[in-house]
Order: C-alpha cells, then structure tokens, then sequence
C-alpha cells in the first residue's frame, strides 16, 4: 500500500517539475501548487516528526531526504516500530 502512495508522491512532482518547464497543457498546471503543496508539508513533518525521522538506520540525510519526498508514508512506519519496541520491554 505505501509503494502505491509512495509511487503516487512521484508522479506529482513529476508533473510539477514538467508543469513548471511549461512541458504540460495550462489546464493541468496546477500540479505545480499541488506539488509545492506536498513539499511544503513534508518540509514540516521532518522538524515535527524529527525524532522518528532520526530512527532511520542509514544517515540522517538519507532520512530527512526520503520525509522530504514521502512525508508521513517514511516516517510513520519507523514510528510504528518504535512502539512495538517500546511495548516488548
């Protein structure tokens, strides 16, 4: 499921990146707000959500990259375990 939605947060900036090079027809310019949308509230989980992003167990550049792309779809599975970690001890 988050392959799907991860795919999903591609194809946006995709056609955001080809909107704004003036690559797509002007009725579907508007993924270029929807994808500065999505960046910008990815931008905010990464200082929200920074002490699940920093579980990530490569670097912490690695981490933050992959919450500025993917948001909540990177760092709510490191969260989930996290839990399950914390409810084993």
């Amino acid at each position: 499921m988050f392959a799907v939605l991860k795919i999903s947060c591609l194809v946006i900036y995709a056609l955001g990146a080809a909107g704004a090079l003036g690559l797509l027809p002007e009725s579907l310019s508007f993924f270029g707000v929807v994808a500065l949308l999505l960046l910008a509230a990815h931008v905010a989980e990464v200082f929200l959500m920074f002490k699940h992003v920093r579980r990530y167990q490569g670097p912490l550049a690695v981490s933050i990259l992959l919450t500025v792309l993917f948001g909540l779809l990177h760092w709510k599975p490191l969260a989930d375990q996290a839990a399950r970690d914390a409810k084993r001890l």
